[in-house]
């Protein structure tokens, strides 16, 4: 059985489709392909699919990872041009690599965030994040299926940063950028909370929803405040060691693959 890990996007209006939405479209452009896969067994089997931290509902996102199981040897570039050629537009696969090394969500530790905040100024955006990295602790409350719950979310947070939006974007009036580096923690940090913790401190409160973008995820780097490739540790094994799977990976992009 070969693993293939997959590397996606939700662009443009796609950032609003929910995490099932996505596995439907996702396992239809695996019928549409005609790739290999390797089913569960019982009952109802279905294709063995491992998502790994999918973002929210609503927030875009240029680093969404999943992982696919194949009966039959596959060349991960080939496959990428297949699936991303049966996905709707905005829904893109970008990388692809055979799985040589174990614990790719172990390996998801960190996100770095976009946030786009129009009708706010780059100065009132800068006064409310050294306020809150300034803070101990910011806390805030969220509704969970359990009810309403308190958390600190001012621990998760790495690094956050103000800066002006760029001349080139739509619209008119102030527009500041926040670009923050969340860990991922237990309960979950996430950049509606960090939104939150700026009101609480700073009364920074955006009069419109914030644009929302997952730019990468990965393993922190606790010395440089980076994150790192979580696909790097795979290519590196493929290139030390190059798979042997050649036959059918060979295969060329079928033509007229339309978007699901």
């Amino acid at each position: 059985m070969q693993r293939i890990r997959l590397r996606y996007t939700k662009r443009g209006r796609l950032r609003f489709t929910s995490h099932r939405d996505f596995q439907r479209a996702f396992e239809r452009a695996l019928r549409r392909a005609e790739v290999p896969m390797a089913y569960s067994a019982g009952f109802t089997p279905h294709p063995k699919v491992s998502y790994a931290n999918a973002a929210p509902t609503g927030t875009g996102s240029e680093a969404e990872y999943l992982e696919i199981a194949l009966t039959e040897p596959r060349d991960p570039a080939t496959l990428r041009d297949l699936l991303d050629e049966s996905l709707p537009d905005g829904l893109d696969i970008t990388d692809a690599v055979e799985a040589r090394t174990s614990g790719l969500a172990d390996r998801l530790t960190a996100s770095v965030w976009e946030l786009l905040l129009d009708g706010v100024a780059v100065e009132d955006a800068e006064r409310a994040v050294a306020a809150f990295l300034a803070a101990d602790t910011v806390e805030v409350r969220r509704k969970t299926k359990n009810g309403m719950r308190s958390f600190d979310a001012r621990g998760a947070v790495a690094s956050l940063e103000a800066a002006p939006a760029t001349a080139d974007r739509p619209g008119e009036g102030p527009c500041a950028i926040l670009r923050l580096v969340v860990r991922h923690v237990t309960p979950a940090v996430r950049p509606d909370d960090v939104l939150s913790g700026l009101r609480a401190v700073a009364d920074l409160a955006p009069p419109v929803p914030a644009a929302v973008t997952r730019l990468a995820q990965g393993l922190f780097d606790e010395e440089s405040g980076t994150v790192t490739d979580p696909l790097a540790p795979d290519r590196e094994a493929v290139t030390a060691a190059p798979s042997k799977a050649a036959g059918p990976a060979t295969a060329t992009v079928r033509q007229g693959a339309g978007s699901a």
